[in-house]
């Protein structure tokens, strides 16, 4: 019987959409290898986590090797705001269940691949002898920080949250790293402790899958290979740039605008899922791309109302927030819409820039069409992923590395044209970076292969 992987990944839609291209990409190229994913529901979880997982169950060319079972949801009443941690862990039974009943129907398991956040479904795989590997969707980078402040925490005594260093000395960089872009988490006690855990449970893999490419991390790879820490396989880019739906409408319009600009003659501006701005923040940005001359396409959402915890929302009116005149006096060089279908704008021959939040699955797609970033992080590892993208890769221009949402000030227009400028530059070695970096993202990842063969024991009949 084939040999088949048991994937687990959290709930969140990201993490699934990663989870489960991760899947396709393995049962694409080994074709006599299968995958179970086990897909853990919540009180929480969207119609758009069921629809997509609908949608990939109903996809005649992976039903015969890719299986997903919903796990049903059973959510505890009486822990009605259960922390990330103790919802995975509450779901252990069910996981445990679903396990045995593939082993008792003769399902040749051959190991686990784990969530980031799931760490704690490695006691099951332990129980079954079976090896566990953590799928890790964010930058090799950001895996050995985790490891490092582990490590200086117990071993040494070292709390940052109790530091007052300007930067960090760390291993995995050739520049010292500044406080000012070290995660907002690391500095948070209760997240720390959280971080830390990470880092412990991490240890108890056979090894971890990373989402990034070995040309564009090499020294942070290598810095992996130096710690005492299970093995690390560079898997990416794990993309999904169908963007989980067709050519809808505004899709179609977008893309006819885009149609008829010169290539590489576009920068575009989008900010990730939750990224926002305040009313005098994005009269800078227009002021800025007024200035700057260039054509633009910009993704301008309305954030929720204080106090009240919402995705964004595209404006009824986006001309209340902008500039008077703005819209007509850049009708013929601009576009400013909604939300952005970003895969098939980046896709695009005219894009020649990406102002972007920085975000892990925004910055693969970027390597993977070849386009350079100007960096503008809001949130989460943005800013520890800017400082990276800029310094250490040089496929990035610096907006504003610490920008952090909703706690920063306001970037003057000044400043961002200037990055938008140095974005848009021709013939620039940043470009010439970036281009390398998309060629070599096509080639077929070796750290698939490494993972295959250790899983399996040979992955020569597969």
């Amino acid at each position: 019987m084939a040999p088949q992987l048991v994937l687990i990944p959290s709930p969140g839609i990201g993490h699934l959409v990663g989870m489960i291209e991760l899947a396709k990409l393995l049962i694409h190229r080994y074709h006599h290898l299968s995958v179970v994913l086990l897909a853990i529901k919540s009180r929480s979880t969207t119609s758009k986590s069921h629809d997509y997982i609908n949608s990939i169950s109903a996809a005649g060319q992976h039903s015969t090797r890719l299986s997903i079972i919903q796990l049903p949801n059973n959510d505890d009443p009486s822990d009605p705001n259960p922390t990330y941690v103790s919802f995975v862990e509450s779901k252990k039974p069910q996981v445990k269940e679903a396990v045995s009943r593939l082993i008792s129907t003769d399902h040749h398991l051959a190991g686990f691949v784990l969530d980031m956040f799931c760490t704690s479904m490695i006691d099951i795989a332990d129980e079954h002898s079976l090896p566990s590997y953590i799928f890790y969707p964010s930058s090799a980078a950001n895996l050995a920080f985790t490891f490092h402040i582990q490590a200086k925490f117990d071993y040494q005594g070292l709390d940052l949250t109790k530091s007052t260093e300007s930067e960090l000395s760390v291993p995995f960089f050739a520049n010292p790293l500044p406080r000012k872009v070290v995660p907002p988490a690391v500095m948070n006690e209760e997240w720390l402790s959280i971080i830390l855990d990470h880092g412990r449970n991490f240890r108890r893999a056979r090894g971890i899958l990373v989402n990034t490419i070995r040309e564009m991390e090499s020294h942070s790879l290598e810095s992996l290979t130096e710690m005492e820490i299970p093995k690390v396989y560079p898997v990416g880019p794990i993309l999904n740039l169908d963007g989980g739906g067709g050519l809808d409408s505004s899709t179609a319009e977008i893309v006819r605008w885009l149609d008829g600009q010169p290539d590489s003659s576009v920068v575009f501006l989008c900010f990730g899922s939750l990224g926002t701005f305040g009313a005098d923040q994005v009269r800078e940005i227009a002021i800025a791309l007024e200035k700057s001359g260039e054509r633009f396409l910009w993704s301008l959402r309305k954030g929720a109302p204080e106090g009240v915890r919402a995705h964004p929302t595209d404006y009824d009116d986006v001309g209340e927030v902008l500039p008077e005149g703005f819209l007509d006096r850049t009708a013929t060089v601009g576009k400013v819409i909604g939300w952005a279908p970003q895969a098939a704008v980046l896709a695009h021959k005219a894009t020649g820039g990406f102002v972007s939040h920085c975000g892990w699955n925004s910055t693969m797609e970027s390597v993977w069409f070849g386009v350079p970033m100007a960096a503008w992080p809001m949130y989460a590892e943005q800013q520890f992923t800017a400082f990276e993208l800029v310094e250490e890769v040089g496929m990035a221009v610096e907006i504003k590395l610490d920008y952090v949402m909703g706690s920063s000030g306001v970037v003057a227009a000044g400043e961002i044209e200037g990055g938008i400028r140095r974005l848009m530059e021709k013939g620039s070695e940043m470009r010439r970076k970036v281009k390398e970096l998309s060629d070599e993202s096509k080639e077929l990842s070796g750290g698939i292969a490494e993972f295959v063969r250790e899983v399996i024991g040979d992955d020569s009949s597969l």
